[in-house]
């Protein structure tokens, strides 16, 4: 990992000198756009409106419009805004972390001690799991002046942006405010249908489906070119999940409760149980017991017999007829 910034975390009169990393990546595969007549790659250019001339990145300048009025603002004048300028996460509050809305979280970043002892780091990070509180922070990353909370991840100290408050929209939708009345029965279902598909969060488990089948279509195409045949590559297209019309929501309950059981049963089945064990004993006991009174050679005689005669006997019309 290449680190991004480095700073300082500000804790009280305690100074923790820290690199900072990106916490997460992006796993999907870059694509890029192309002129479907020639294949020719599709590039955009920065053109002046005024003087059409193409303009480098580095002769471009930012500006704010009001009213017809704009207002052009250099790198420099940028630059000169003091919390640009600042390289301090400065911690504010310690609070519980059930207090913080998931909704507002951004992104994640790693922060690594750099300093030639990490004391204060570990300072830092046992006082956080003593209070068992996250810290809540302001810094300064990219042009913007951050809100952000510090946490511990498998004893790493870890920051995570935080949108203020005025960047979460308030939900507001009419048809929420309409009266409904749900039925006991249908929350004691919707409560079995839960617990049915109750389990530990294990994000191992799932996996990007777009990504892998656009790899394969990429892969597919490497192969055979222009001669691809998707629905060979993918198989036939599914079903579509539901047809859009209105169904009652007893049935859907039912439905889906049935084929969730179902997939339990057969899971179980898939499974050696000691009881069904138990009771198929006596069968085998007297199948063992058939065994051993019957001549072991006379079936076996007898099904061979059987067996090189009945294509000889039965005529051809027979079998087809059968």
């Amino acid at each position: 990992m290449r680190a991004i910034w480095k700073g300082a975390i500000a804790f009280g009169l305690v100074n923790v000198p820290v690199k900072v990393y990106s916490a997460t990546e992006d796993h999907d595969i870059s694509l890029h756009q192309v002129h479907n007549a020639d294949g020719g790659r599709i590039r955009y250019q920065r053109r002046c409106e005024v003087c059409s001339k193409i303009v480098d990145y580095e002769d471009i300048d930012k500006a704010y419009e009001d009213e017809g009025r704009t207002v052009v603002l250099s790198r420099e004048e940028l630059k000169s805004i003091p919390a640009e300028n600042s390289h301090e996460i400065e911690v504010v509050q310690f609070v519980p972390a059930e207090q913080l809305d998931p909704i507002t979280f951004e992104k994640s970043y790693y922060l690594e001690p750099d300093s030639k002892s990490p004391k204060a780091y570990v300072l830092l990070r046992r006082a956080l799991e003593d209070t068992d509180r996250v810290a809540i922070v302001q810094f300064a990353l990219r042009e913007k002046t951050r809100l952000g909370a510090l946490r511990i991840r498998d004893d790493v100290l870890m920051l995570q942006s935080l949108l203020w408050a005025d960047e979460v929209r308030e939900a507001s939708f009419p048809a929420l405010e309409a009266s409904v009345r749900i039925s006991a029965q249908e929350r004691e279902m919707s409560a079995a249908l839960v617990d049915s598909m109750a389990a530990d969060f294990e994000p191992e488990q799932f996996t990007d489906d777009y990504q892998v089948q656009l790899r394969q279509l990429i892969e597919a195409k490497l192969e055979k070119g222009e001669s691809l045949d998707t629905e060979e590559t993918f198989g036939a297209a599914a079903a579509e999940a539901g047809n859009g019309e209105v169904i009652d929501l007893m049935e859907a309950l039912k439905r889906s409760l049935d084929k969730k059981r179902g997939a339990g049963a057969a899971s179980a089945q898939d499974t050696p149980a000691d009881k069904p064990a138990a009771k198929t004993a006596p069968k085998a006991a007297a199948a063992k017991s058939a065994g051993k009174t019957a001549p072991k050679a006379a079936p076996k005689a007898s099904s061979r017999t059987a067996a090189k005669a009945a294509p000889k006997a039965a005529p051809k019309s027979t079998r087809k007829e059968a």
